[in-house]
């Protein structure tokens, strides 16, 4: 299911018609508030969110998505008329997968929402374990431990952790971790530098494993002692 939040009629109807022909099951909302009470009822597989919303802007609701565990790990992407950058970069620092801008092409609008789609698929399907020094990793049942303690992240920042696992130790070049995590239509590099920052606080003890590669991206190597 995806749920659609746009308060402009036609905009909605036309997008909720697309992705319906395109056999996606889609459900939207003109308001904020109603929204957040089907969200009570079912948690959908991607948000669509516009930005400017009575009641609440979507920048708000994006953030409250992203700081409750039962709806960090949704695939957000942002809609807007709005096109400066401070607005685009906001939004994906705050957590979203992907912005597109009013106006925009209905079949350029539909690949962008099976390539974030895939990409969450890709990342939930995994079933490889991995254990790295204090770091346990569990793909299939969502779970990291670091020294035995559980540990909660964000999905942007799950991502970014099982692609550096996946790598073995080899390193990973900006770009390609902004595309592999991002997608596409990413420009912003800074954000991947406050994502692993994020990402070595929370893994604590196994945050040193994250090793930056001056000038050229990052790597995950465990500590030979250990």
């Amino acid at each position: 299911m995806i749920f659609f939040l746009e308060d402009d009629d036609n905009i909605r109807k036309l997008v909720c018609y697309a992705l319906t022909k395109e056999g996606y099951n889609i459900e939207g909302f003109e308001k904020p508030s109603s929204f957040w009470k089907r969200m009570d009822d079912e948690i959908p597989q991607l948000i669509l969110l516009d930005i400017m919303m009575p009641e609440e802007d979507g920048l708000s609701i994006l953030q409250k998505l992203q700081t409750d565990r039962q709806y960090e790990t949704i695939p957000v992407i942002m809609i807007t008329a709005k096109n400066s950058e401070f607005d685009k970069a906001t939004g994906l620092d705050l957590g979203a997968d992907d912005y597109i801008s009013k106006p925009f092409g209905m079949v350029e609008f539909i690949s962008r929402v099976r390539a974030v789609l895939r990409r969450y698929e890709k990342t939930t399907n995994k079933s490889n374990i991995f254990k790295i020094g204090k770091l346990y990793v569990d793909f299939e049942k969502h779970i990291i431990k670091v020294s035995g303690e559980d540990t909660e992240l964000s999905y942007k920042e799950y991502k970014l952790l099982s692609v550096l696992l996946e790598a073995e130790g080899k390193v990973i070049p900006r770009d390609e971790l902004l595309q592999r995590v991002w997608g596409d239509y990413y420009e912003e590099s800074r954000t991947l530098d406050v994502h692993i920052r994020k990402l070595r606080v929370k893994l604590k003890a196994a945050g040193v494993y994250i090793k930056t590669v001056k000038n050229i991206g990052y790597q995950l190597i465990g500590d030979t002692n250990e």
